[in-house]
């Protein structure tokens, strides 16, 4: 990972709360703007985004290969 990419890892490891607030305010924006249209879509976005960056799963997927 990059500079940035690694940062935004270790902010997220330390404040995992702050960074699913954030993605959840993310999504729902879209929500507002689409007007739900892709409300499924946007909720398996979230979901991604909280596990890769507040679970943990993308080391796990590092450590397999």
């Amino acid at each position: 990972m990059g500079g940035f990419a690694d940062k935004a890892k270790d902010f997220a490891e330390q404040h995992p709360d702050k960074v699913q607030q954030g993605i959840d305010r993310g999504g729902d924006a879209v929500d507002e703007r689409t007007g739900n249209k892709y409300e499924s879509q946007v909720d398996q976005g979230q979901e991604k985004a909280g596990d890769f960056l507040c679970t943990g799963q993308q080391d796990q997927k590092d450590q397999q290969n």
